[in-house]
């Protein structure tokens, strides 16, 4: 199926709004005034269709497809060094909520190409997200574009559509049965969702939000350019809002936590059809979440930004 080489964009005007959020997970806080230049984004994420064009443009190849380096890992198994992806299964039936490795699964052969592992294929999904691209893939193709990944600054503006301080892209209310709005979980996580959701949709299902944006809460996690951190820096002592903030430097985004793993994380946004109200209620314009840079899922994408002439 032909496609656009790339998204159409839509102009995000200069503004100063509440980044952020102290009503929901600890990493989102503290809310706090930023200001951002006026910037264009493209008015939904990457499809398979056309991250296609690109790879068969440049040749270019994936993380998820690259042999792994023995050197890299020593004393892993050789079956272990094959190149591959995390891929989302459902379970069986209810599953303890705090174990995620019980959905998530190292999948060898599993890439952009065949997204649930070798013989699947994006075949019918031409118009879906691509997904298992790690960050250094989604900035590839951004270059290629003559684009670039959104700060986490901008991609908060343009999710909010100039709705300051609400709870979804929409608005405040939840989404009534009566109108869905978004691809999240819909049923009973991770084993039962509801007819039509569990899995990604075709870009632009769902409304836009008030700048014309689809798919900024669900569908897939987007990758952004920002470095990750456990909190926001808090600005309240300030005179004024930072303009064009970012994130902090690389070596504050390694997790303290398992620090055997020695890679750098960066911000990714907007929640996926994984977000349940029961386990992650991600799919708000506040909600983070911090990503391994070398590594891609079956639920993370991403779209391109563009500089307005005058901005910095």
């Amino acid at each position: 199926m032909e496609t656009q080489t790339v998204s159409e964009v839509r102009h995000v005007p200069a503004q100063t709004f509440t980044m952020g959020s102290d009503r929901h997970y600890p990493e989102e806080g503290p809310a706090h005034r930023v200001a951002v230049d006026a910037f264009a984004v493209e008015t939904h994420q990457v499809t398979n269709a056309q991250f296609a064009r690109f790879t068969r443009d440049t040749g270019y190849v994936t993380v998820a497809e690259r042999p792994l380096d023995p050197a890299e890992f020593p004393g892993a198994p050789a079956e272990n060094l094959q190149p591959g992806s995390m891929v989302f299964t459902r379970t069986r039936g209810p599953v303890d909520l705090r174990h995620l490795s019980q959905w998530w699964t190292w999948t060898v052969g599993a890439s952009w190409q065949h997204p649930t592992g070798p013989g699947s294929s994006t075949a019918g999904l031409e118009q879906h997200p691509v997904v298992h691209v790690a960050h250094e893939d989604a900035a590839a193709y951004a270059e290629w574009a003559g684009r670039s990944l959104p700060t986490e600054a901008q991609w908060e503006a343009a999710a909010r559509g100039g709705l300051d301080h609400a709870e979804f892209t929409w608005g405040d209310a939840a989404e009534s049965e009566s109108r869905p709005l978004a691809n999240y979980w819909h049923g009973e996580f991770p084993w039962r969702p509801d007819p039509g959701y569990g899995t990604t949709t075709a870009v632009g299902s769902y409304p836009p939000n008030e700048y014309g944006l689809f798919d900024m809460a669900g569908n897939v996690w987007e990758w952004t350019a920002d470095w990750y951190s456990d909190r926001h820096s808090d600005t309240a002592e300030s005179c004024c809002a930072p303009r064009n903030p970012r994130g902090p430097g690389m070596s504050e985004s390694f997790d303290a936590r398992q620090p055997q793993f020695r890679v750098p994380r960066r911000v990714i946004k907007g929640g996926s059809f994984l977000c349940a109200d029961s386990y992650c209620r991600r799919y708000r314009p506040a909600a983070r979440r911090p990503q391994m840079v070398d590594t891609g899922m079956s639920h993370i994408g991403f779209r391109c930004v563009t500089a307005l002439p005058g901005s910095e």
